[in-house]
């Protein structure tokens, strides 16, 4: 009996518990979408005093958390799990709105199995990120000039690499094979033998 209760009950414990996370996940998903029209109003009213202080927790990210926040990807998220996690509660801290469930519930089950309440977040906080970015080029006269000559340069070197991509196409596909009307002339052109 001892050895029942030291050995195998406990990783028998620890195969439900898997089951069991993912069910509580689920719960904890369910709950969040039930809850995001008032995190949605919270949100609205809250957005002005948030701005500053998201843009600025969103600067000091690494840039891991930047591309997760931008792109919003399942593998993008179990990658960079511990700074999801931290960029929640560092969210939390200045009460985004739902960042706080959104936190507990990934510390608890993990990020990978709550990423709807996360990408949900995360797409509030990139609202927050694109009007902050759109403003910063006009402020700056000289920076449109170089952007759009970077664009242009970008354009040129992308147009180039189709001519080169095309001729390594050309120079590797293998030259058609003989017509009918080749190959009668290619005897002809023999000289006679004596």
């Amino acid at each position: 009996m001892g050895y029942w209760k030291s050995k195998l009950l406990p990783k028998i414990k620890k195969m439900f518990e898997k089951n069991g996370k993912k069910a509580a996940a689920a719960e904890a998903c369910k709950s969040f979408d039930e809850s995001k029209e008032e995190i949605n109003k919270e949100f609205e009213e809250k957005k002005i005093e948030l701005q500053p202080k998201v843009v600025e927790i969103y600067e000091a990210s690494s840039a891991e958390i930047k591309s997760v926040v931008k792109d919003r990807t399942e593998a993008g998220v179990k990658e960079n799990s511990t700074a999801v996690t931290k960029f929640l509660e560092e969210l939390a801290k200045i009460e985004f709105p739902g960042s706080k469930a959104a936190g507990e519930a990934a510390t608890k089950f993990g990020p990978s199995h709550v990423t709807g309440p996360i990408f949900f977040i995360f797409e509030r906080v990139s609202t927050f990120v694109v009007t902050e970015q759109a403003p910063a080029p006009a402020a700056e006269p000289a920076a449109p000039a170089e952007e759009s000559s970077c664009k242009e340069e970008a354009s040129a070197a992308t147009e180039e690499k189709k001519e080169e991509v095309k001729q390594a196409e050309e120079a590797t596909t293998p030259p058609p094979p003989p017509t009918e009307e080749a190959t009668p002339a290619a005897p002809a052109e023999e000289p006679p033998k004596p």
